[in-house]
């Protein structure tokens, strides 16, 4: 089933990372078997994406492609074997593409080609272009339906707000990885950051009893005033300093009586040598679990072995989250669970000539509830 398509588009363009990224008027693609062309409402942009495209990442993705991340949009056409979407329907596209007949063969769309020859296959000859553009074509298991009239009009969101589900849901892929339950507490670490923000919002939505670890104690007294305000429901949340002591700040943990259920490590590149996953490890109870999606060093240190071999603690790594973490999730924002409107994220947007500010500004808005995108 298809709508009708204009003959071209705009779309920002990577020749390589030796050259500006420009804005180029391009052939609009067209839909074939297991996929939808998706008009662009609102794309993602992360933090270090101009990183990315600039080489200082050293990402691997086949170039030229169209940069970007995940989206929020409408279905514009469909492949003639789509069931269940049809033209006009918002949706949410997932930024993880599989291999069908292997999802161990994974990629970022438009950021990292994988580790695998098939997820390098994938990306350079069926996927390679991402979202920032005004269409993108996408596997049609990458689009999660969303209710418009119950986002959009009852709870208020703009169709920028609800992108900021991109940076909820990595945090909600690894707690549901392991387990966590109500009335649970979960340490965030670091908390401060983009996705440890959300991880806040995340865990507080899903009932969990939230420590929020971080070093800058003016966002980390903004993340607990802005949750106990606009989710009042919450069990209020708990802020830790680190110190960059792993004894102290083990310490500061175990003052909350050896009630640590599980541990979020969503520790960035740049932190990789930072202790305190190690101390929060350390102040965990019996069968505590870890979800590793950062970059912690927990087992380096003897000390911390023992601690995790003789309390049976579970280390789980995760890369991102499943389809059905994403339907889980979506089931969440359409019940109310998370602040409404406004008060879920303050977005900043940016058309697609706007670029070098969008990336710049991307860069430095960072935290709970904020986000960056490009409205095409």
């Amino acid at each position: 089933m298809t709508s009708s398509l204009p003959a071209e588009h705009k779309a920002l363009f990577v020749e390589s990372i030796d050259q500006p990224i420009v804005v180029k008027t391009l052939p609009t693609p067209q839909p074939f078997h297991g996929s939808a062309i998706v008009k662009v409402l609102a794309a993602d942009i992360i933090s270090y994406h101009r990183e990315i495209y600039n080489g200082q990442r050293n990402y691997a993705f086949p170039k030229p492609l169209i940069p970007g991340s995940s989206c929020v949009g409408k279905i514009a056409a469909v492949g003639p074997d789509s069931t269940a979407l049809s033209p006009g329907q918002l949706v949410v596209v997932d930024c993880v593409t599989r291999s069908r007949d292997n999802p161990a063969d994974l990629f970022l769309s438009a950021i990292n080609d994988g580790l695998s020859d098939g997820s390098k296959k994938l990306m350079s000859e069926v996927w390679r272009d991402g979202a920032f553009a005004e269409y993108q074509r996408v596997p049609l298991e990458n689009c999660i339906s969303l209710n418009e009239e119950r986002l959009c009009r009852e709870l208020g969101y703009s169709y920028a707000q609800l992108m900021y589900i991109s940076h909820m849901l990595v945090a909600y892929g690894g707690l549901r990885d392991v387990g966590l339950e109500p009335g649970q507490t979960v340490v965030i670490c670091p908390a401060t950051g983009g996705f440890g923000g959300a991880g806040v919002h995340v865990a507080a939505a899903m009932g969990a009893r939230v420590v929020a670890m971080g070093r800058n104690e003016v966002e980390l007294k903004r993340i607990k005033e802005t949750i106990e305000s606009t989710m009042p429901y919450s069990a209020g949340i708990e802020t830790i300093k680190i110190t960059g002591d792993e004894a102290a700040d083990t310490a500061s943990l175990q003052q909350l009586g050896g009630t640590i259920d599980a541990i979020l490590d969503l520790k960035p590149v740049d932190a990789a040598q930072s202790t305190h996953t190690k101390s929060a490890v350390a102040a965990l109870k019996y069968a505590g679990r870890v979800s590793l999606m950062g970059l912690a060093d927990v087992t380096s240190s003897p000390k911390i072995r023992w601690q995790i071999i003789g309390k049976d603690i579970m280390l789980k790594g995760k890369l991102m989250y499943s389809r059905d973490d994403m339907i889980q999730f979506v089931r969440m924002m359409e019940r109310g669970l998370f602040p409404k409107g406004e008060a879920l994220a303050e977005v900043k947007s940016f058309g697609l000539e706007e670029h070098a500010a969008a990336l710049d500004e991307a860069a430095a808005w960072t935290g709970l509830g904020k986000a960056v995108v490009f409205e095409p």
